[in-house]
């Protein structure tokens, strides 16, 4: 391997990597394939591109394809790449489980939204006041005749037990 082309493959990696996390999955897989054919299928690199290429090819829903490349990442020398592999093999492989309808929420569709802003805009400039004022929302008023007012004692209780507490601690903090 030329020094070039490890420079090809560093760069194709790190491109592969950004358009993952960026969720552009085939992107990502084009970039770490040619950066896997230009490294040393052994080596430390090149397992690490090749993990990062088997979750791109889950990612994109090429599972076989991920599976398939766990499956000879197992018996990959660097011992952090064959547990990784092993890992993720076993995580794509497990039974699928199906979850009671209960526990799923529906997220809504908000596609339309451009759609609402106009109605929505309309509606608020519907509902304000006229001549650009703002209409205050109505308060409510309690009659204070009908609110019990009595005491009940238990401000008292607590404020003793907040004075024997304090007594206390100034106590312990004396001796």
């Amino acid at each position: 391997m030329t020094s070039e082309s490890i420079e090809i493959a560093n760069n194709r990696y790190h491109k592969g990597k950004a358009a993952f996390e960026n969720g552009q999955y085939r992107e990502a897989v084009e970039n770490l394939e040619t950066a896997s054919s230009l490294t040393a299928k052994n080596s430390r690199l090149g397992g690490e591109i090749r993990i990062w290429l088997a979750t791109a090819y889950e990612a994109a829903g090429r599972n076989e394809d991920a599976v398939a490349l766990c499956q000879q990442l197992k018996r990959h020398p660097h011992s952090e790449t064959s547990k990784q592999a092993s890992r993720l093999e076993y995580i794509w492989t497990a039974p699928k489980l199906k979850r009671p309808q209960e526990w799923m929420t529906e997220i809504p569709d908000f596609g339309n939204i451009s759609d609402n802003k106009q109605k929505i805009s309309l509606a608020r400039s519907s509902k304000g006041a006229t001549n650009g004022q703002k209409k205050l929302p109505e308060r409510e008023y309690i009659d204070l005749n009908q609110v019990n007012t009595s005491d009940n004692r238990f401000i008292w209780v607590a404020l003793l037990a907040v004075a024997i507490t304090v007594s206390y601690l100034l106590w312990l903090g004396f001796n």
